[in-house]
């Protein structure tokens, strides 16, 4: 193999050894260290790289509950597992092809999901008898036979990432740090990786620090050197770009995507934007992301809690603009009187929930799919509020402009179900021309509207079609009215205590969200309709659902599959469509949250399959789920 410095950034190299070039359709890989180990960014550059070459991919980044945890313990991991194929694939992998193992607590949290005869790249210099101590290693496993049915190999990297850095005047601390470039050379090498985007990204990342992008792209680059001279790795793997979508990609993540449909969103409706939050993990990337597009009129307000933040989004829809909240499950319960004052005062306002292990503080970086009844039922009296759930980290962007249509269509909060796979996770996405994007410009109230002939402004005179009331921007001349919590009198808006009237009134804001506007579900049943089993999903298990039914098929068995975005409406073939499978399965990361509402409303009895591990589904797990069902659906 002969490399040149123009040709991949590596530095100037040369042919020393032949290696085998083994042609594969798909990888596994997980980078996995401390928690000050770089792993995330090392994962996130080798996507960047691969989304570059044109692979299709989906990444699993794996974050520490605790802030910093004890160096080298089990609790204080950081991993990054990224699945990159040549075709189109839905999950970031089940179990690792590769693990890089940084030190001995990586190893041990990490090597029960390599399968046999998988590969091990560990960090030798950390295998100190201190270091296997911390982590309840009895011996060296690599010096017995415990690793005797994988592929392991043993590299010295941070000895080797500081003799590469040894002219470089910086101390011994600071050279280690760099190990993780030498970590993504070597796997960059591996793979065939274009590097000089890498190269780039750290010239600009340490614009101000020029010393240390130096630092880090000669361990980049020494890493990269190591596997073409050592020994050690006799062959290297290519994995060709995916047959995508003719069009323009960028690989995005969810929080990211859910971002660019606030835009687009403000864009589309042209109106301004306010972000009004405070940050909460895992949804703090979207404050992040939209602070810096305030060139596409998005105002981010960052508050003192998350009372403050959900009432300046409230009060920013009252004076006439989008007003958008984002936060987590324990915000949510914090925002749920002012989404209750949304409902009453009937503004539009989209509530982004990224959800997360609980509850209380629960699993802060770990995700889950429990908020469901909250997001439905969290609020006192008849409450109601639609509810949207991406299925995928692209997904987002135009979930976000949904909810946005919905908010802005039927005057009403609306619940965006994220989760912390979604949000973190990252995958291929294709821009969007504009043109093709929703049109959600809204009519303001400009004349008084009142039945009685008064010549007043009626707040509460309703769209025949939407019910959706009318929207005065405050100061209109003529148009003076009262809104708030207290309930109102049909129509005119003023305070009512009048029990017949609060019975319409109630009634009136239910039917107005049963009658949104959502699509029928769409059931993809490749068998022709032989399928007597539906796998139903929703939010991030889409990915999981799909592959599964995917080896389900393959093993000659009809699968039916279907995944709601709409969780509240839910879509109006629904009923019939669970009604005519004699079973519908559902897997959840909850103890059955949907099912439950499912059951009552349709009376059907829907298979529920829960986990609540913090960790999202496997394919694996689900295809032995849905196997067994339909082999119980066949012997009866």
């Amino acid at each position: 193999m002969t490399t040149s410095a123009n040709g991949n950034g590596a530095g100037a190299l040369s042919a020393t050894r032949p290696t085998e070039i083994s042609k594969l359709d798909r990888v596994v890989i997980r980078f996995a260290g401390d928690s000050g180990d770089g792993m995330q960014l090392t994962g996130d550059r080798f996507t960047s790289e691969a989304a570059a070459f044109g692979n299709d991919l989906a990444t699993l980044p794996n974050f520490p509950a605790e802030i910093r945890a004890p160096q080298g313990t089990i609790p204080g991991v950081s991993s990054f597992q990224v699945h990159f194929a040549d075709y189109d694939i839905l999950t970031p992998g089940d179990r690792p092809d590769v693990l890089v193992a940084m030190n001995p607590a990586a190893l041990k949290a990490n090597l029960g999901d390599v399968p046999a005869g998988g590969t091990v790249i560990v960090n030798t210099d950390e295998f100190t008898k201190r270091n296997l101590t911390k982590v309840g290693y009895a011996a060296d496993p690599l010096s017995d036979d415990s690793l005797a049915s994988f592929q392991v190999h043993e590299v010295a990297m941070s000895t080797l990432t500081q003799g590469a850095l040894a002219d470089t005047g910086l101390g011994k601390k600071d050279a280690e740090r760099c190990k993780n470039m030498f970590a993504l050379g070597l796997l960059s090498w591996m793979y065939h990786r274009p590097t000089e985007g890498t190269e780039r990204f750290l010239r600009e990342k340490f614009a101000k620090k020029p010393d240390i992008a130096e630092a880090n792209i000669l361990a980049f680059r020494a890493g990269w050197n190591y596997g073409e001279t050592t020994e050690s790795f006799a062959t290297t793997f290519e994995v060709a770009p995916a047959k995508l979508a003719p069009g323009t990609y960028r690989q995005i993540t969810g929080n990211t995507a859910l971002a660019y449909g606030i835009v687009a969103a403000g864009q589309r409706s042209g109106l301004p934007v306010l972000l009004g939050t405070y940050p909460i993990t895992p949804a703090s990337d979207v404050l992040h992301e939209l602070s810096k597009h305030k060139n596409f009129g998005i105002t981010t307000f960052q508050a003192e809690d998350e009372i403050a933040g959900i009432g300046a989004a409230l009060g920013a829809s009252y004076g006439g603009a989008l007003g958008v909240t984002s936060t987590s499950g324990p915000g949510l319960a914090l925002k749920s009187e002012t989404i209750g004052l949304g409902v009453m005062t009937e503004l539009p306002l989209v509530v982004i929930d990224v959800q997360r292990g609980g509850p209380s503080t629960g699993l802060p970086t770990k995700t889950e799919q429990a908020d469901l009844l909250q997001a439905m039922y969290g609020r006192n009296g008849e409450s109601p509020v639609p509810i949207v759930a991406p299925c995928s980290p692209a997904d987002c962007f135009d979930a976000a402009l949904e909810a946005t249509r919905i908010a802005l269509t039927y005057r009403t909060p609306v619940l965006l179900l994220s989760d912390g796979a979604i949000a973190n996770g990252s995958e291929p996405w294709l821009i969007p021309d504009v043109e093709d994007l929703p049109d959600l410009r809204v009519e303001f109230a400009s004349e008084p509207n009142s039945t009685d002939g008064s010549g007043e402004f009626w707040p509460y005179v309703r769209d025949p079609e939407t019910l959706a009331r009318a929207w005065a921007v405050p100061g209109t001349p003529g148009l003076q009215h009262r809104i708030g919590g207290l309930e109102k009198a049909d129509g005119t808006g003023h305070i009512s205590y009048d029990p017949d009237n609060h019975d319409k009134m109630v009634r009136l804001r239910q039917a107005k969200i049963d009658g949104i506007d959502v699509p029928d579900l769409v059931v993809d049943d490749p068998s022709g309709g032989r399928a007597r089993v539906l796998a139903l999903g929703w939010g991030s298990s889409y990915g999981p659902i799909g592959a599964a039914c995917r080896r389900v098929r393959k093993l000659g068995m009809p699968i039916a599959q279907a995944h709601l975005r709409h969780l509240n409406p839910l879509p109006a073939n629904l009923g019939d469509i669970l009604r005519s499978y004699d079973t519908v399965v559902l897997p959840e990361m909850n103890l059955g949250q949907l099912a439950m509402i499912l059951r009552a409303r349709y009376l059907v009895d829907v298979h529920s399959h829960t986990k609540v591990a913090g960790l999202p589904f496997k394919a694996e797990e689900l295809q032995d789920v849905f196997t067994d069902i339909i082999k119980g659906a066949d012997a009866r």
